[in-house]
């Protein structure tokens, strides 16, 4: 939640349709129900600038299943998007969309490096249309210091349509976090979008809570 106050103040000095740079505010939680399973619950909220011009919300949930002594994880889950595209300089599109996915986390350690890897099939009912899609998600922690709070944090996904146009897009991420306590950890960095003929930048503030 800090991260999402942080973001809450910086000022709105980019252009919406004139800027390739814009910021997400995501909260990724976990809740355990026991050892075994757990329901996963994430808010991102996309800006075309630094705040205030919505591009698109994410609301997705899910429950999930624990297993091979919590390196893996396999999940059900529901999503919901609202994304506000441009059709002119001034004027947006509503475009509301419905996700049914499944997905499958492997998690592993070298030395103090984490190391996860996603797997995430989307079934997509947008508006009066339905698309699947695949994503492979490559993430790394790293420590940056023992015993240190800080950490850094990288990643890439990318995403696969099952249709024609084959490749989606790509997503490339690094930044750096902080572990609060042993249930919350905040973290900020930049990402690039790049789809097949253009590309986005964003600077993206994230909390991630584990109860």
């Amino acid at each position: 939640m800090v991260a999402l106050i942080v973001c809450l103040t910086l000022p709105n000095f980019l252009n919406a349709q004139d800027s390739n740079f814009g910021n997400w505010l995501i909260y990724i939680g976990n809740k355990k129900l026991n050892p075994k399973w757990n329901i996963h619950n994430e808010v991102q909220y996309r800006n075309y600038n630094a705040i205030g011009d919505l591009e698109q919300l994410l609301l997705r949930t899910g429950l999930g299943y624990t297993f091979n002594e919590g390196k893996n994880n396999a999940l059900l889950g529901y999503g919901y998007v609202l994304s506000k595209n441009y059709i002119t300089d001034n004027d947006k599109i509503s475009i509301n969309e419905h996700r049914i996915f499944q997905q499958f986390i492997s998690n592993q350690r070298i030395g103090s490096i984490k190391l996860s890897h996603r797997y995430r099939f989307e079934q997509r009912f947008v508006e009066d249309d339905f698309k699947m899609r695949f994503r492979y998600f490559l993430s790394l922690n790293i420590p940056l210091k023992n015993s240190s709070p800080f950490y850094f944090s990288a990643y890439n996904e990318i995403f696969l349509n099952t249709k024609s146009s084959v490749f989606d897009r790509n997503r490339l991420y690094g930044g750096i976090g902080f572990n609060l306590n042993s249930n919350v950890r905040l973290e900020t960095g930049y990402m690039n979008q790049f789809f097949e003929n253009t590309s986005r930048d964003q600077l993206n503030l994230m909390a991630f809570v584990t109860l």
